[in-house]
């Protein structure tokens, strides 16, 4: 299994959230029983019944626990510690155990990303991160992208391949996260962030209807789940909570981001976006909240670019251009041999190229050039040349583009001004490593004070872990997907007019990007002092 460079951290130190008061899907409680006798008669499972109703009611007790109770409570002289989970309905009682076990309660937190799956083991009893693990998602062997696997999906036996690849990488995350803590079998509720289209391979449902239009999926809220009627290897009558989708590209881990980012309750416009295999944008208040969605391409996840890789060792992830003599410093991931570019070192590449005047405001090369060397072959892991050329730059301006005019759509649509975006939330591997100077030169970023532009780093598992152990965070995220006015790009006219405007650099309207403008008038200046 790989432990990547690039795990999502759970959430960024200025946005965490403590939970005080933990209502978790499931929970422990530890019963004093009364022995039988003759002035007191009830039935074993009638007084555990009894019991556990004075604090969960109502509460049903599955026939084939029934038959376990009287042993157990004879053997463990009537104190017992009993496992609970939600139904949706009220409780049921999923597991009894000898004693008191109630320090112990396990659940998981779990983001299923395109590109790549991060568990997180959780005690429930006080929302801590006991251990996380993460690895591709195995449906990379079918396809890297949404839109290849919504298309494998409909070959025969399809879906099951890429249900059984999901719930692979998943059951191995558990086994690892767990190792030598706790048996899988302990953890008694999961809570999952993930786009729609995840969910639904996950569920084992056919995501056809997510890619043609009316754009309409099966569902957008499962509900809860037990784990083994989904065949994830924990507790079989563990609730599976799936944050809940609003649309075919607007999934529960954008809606768990809007959740971290607290922007539903702010009194200023804030925008929110995450740029993964696909590119989420939501902006907003808490009076109300307008999102997009759609195909962005693996830009940032080295998908597009002729040396473009995953954040691993030997990739080129920081990088600055000498003005003068052209001259390249880097670094790499690991300190290794450099093999290729990713996300971050692709950003600053631009942002360099573009500040040095080696390329245009149209993001095209100045002085006949058709490449620019980044490392020269004698510092390669492979002997030749690492280099960014115009079919590359081409490649990420398309996906820089549609971040724009998905934005300016937005703004359009509510009449907003740009000027009104107080604060900044970047999702994701998006929000976690890309430079922040160099995300605002390019225009990825807004040109706000730094102190607005937040990363919140792997906002879809720290949305997970809030609505894993708080029904106040369940309540509040299906709050939010009732609350967004969603609007399909793949429907709008306007869009692709935007989209074909968008690209420039940092972006059309360059007075939106007033530090940008500054740098680049200082460039100016101090070319005309050489003169």
């Amino acid at each position: 299994m790989s432990n990547q460079q690039d795990t999502p951290v759970i959430l960024a130190d200025q946005v965490q959230t403590t939970l005080t008061y933990l209502e978790p899907l499931s929970r422990k409680a530890f019963l004093a029983l009364v022995p039988p006798s003759s002035l007191n008669n009830r039935a074993d499972v009638d007084q555990v019944r009894q019991q556990l109703e004075n604090m969960f009611n109502p509460v049903r007790i599955p026939l084939a626990l029934m038959s376990k109770i009287p042993d157990l409570c004879r053997s463990s002289e009537w104190q017992i510690t009993a496992t609970l989970a939600e139904t949706g309905l009220g409780w049921e009682l999923i597991e009894i155990e000898p004693g008191n076990r109630t320090q112990e309660q396990f659940g998981l937190a779990v983001d299923i990303g395109t590109t790549t799956v991060v568990v997180y083991l959780i005690n429930l009893c006080n929302g801590d991160i006991l251990g996380h693990a993460a690895d591709y998602n195995g449906q990379i062997s079918l396809g890297e992208d949404i839109l290849s696997r919504i298309r494998q999906a409909a070959e025969p036996g399809g879906i099951k391949r890429l249900q059984t690849l999901i719930l692979d990488t998943l059951n191995r995350l558990i086994r690892s996260v767990c190792s030598s803590l706790i048996k899988p079998s302990q953890i008694t509720a999961a809570a999952i962030g993930a786009n729609t289209t995840m969910i639904h391979l996950l569920l084992g449902l056919d995501p056809a209807s997510i890619c043609r239009a009316p754009y309409t999926p099966i569902v957008n809220n499962p509900g809860l789940i037990p784990a083994g009627e989904l065949g994830l290897e924990i507790h079989p009558l563990a609730p599976i909570y799936c944050l809940p989708s609003i649309g075919s590209y607007l999934g529960g881990d954008v809606i768990g981001g809007v959740l971290v980012s607290g922007m539903h309750k702010k009194s200023d416009v804030s925008l929110f976006v995450d740029i993964g295999t696909n590119g989420e944008i939501v902006m907003g208040n808490e009076e109300w909240l307008v999102a997009c969605a759609g195909a962005a391409g693996p830009a940032l996840e080295g998908g597009v670019t002729t040396f473009g890789m995953r954040a691993e060792p030997g990739a080129v992830d920081h990088v600055v251009i000498d003005g003068e003599s052209g001259g390249v410093r880097y670094t790499t991931i690991g300190d290794k041999p450099a093999r290729g570019i990713c996300g971050s070192g692709l950003v600053d590449i631009l942002a360099e190229l573009f500040l040095k005047g080696i390329i245009d405001r149209t993001a095209h090369f100045t002085e006949g050039r058709e490449e620019f060397v980044i490392v020269p072959a004698g510092e390669t892991a492979m002997g030749k040349d690492i280099v960014v050329n115009q079919i590359d730059i081409n490649n990420f301006m398309a996906t820089k583009g549609a971040v724009n005019s998905a934005t300016d759509l937005l703004l359009e649509n509510v009449g907003c001004p740009w000027q009104d975006i107080g604060n900044f939330y970047a999702a994701g591997a998006f929000g976690q490593y890309l430079p922040v100077e160099s995300a605002v030169t390019i225009g990825l970023y807004p040109d706000l004070p730094r102190t607005s532009i937040i990363r919140l780093g792997n906002s879809s598992g720290e949305a997970a872990r809030q609505v894993l152990i708080s029904r106040t965070k369940r309540k509040e995220a299906e709050a939010i997907a009732s609350k967004v006015t969603y609007f399909e790009l793949n429907a709008n006219s306007s869009f692709m007019e935007k989209f074909v405007s968008s690209k420039f650099l940092p972006h059309t309207e360059l007075d939106r990007y007033p530090s940008v403008k500054k740098k680049l008038e200082s460039r100016l200046n101090f070319s005309m002092d050489a003169l």
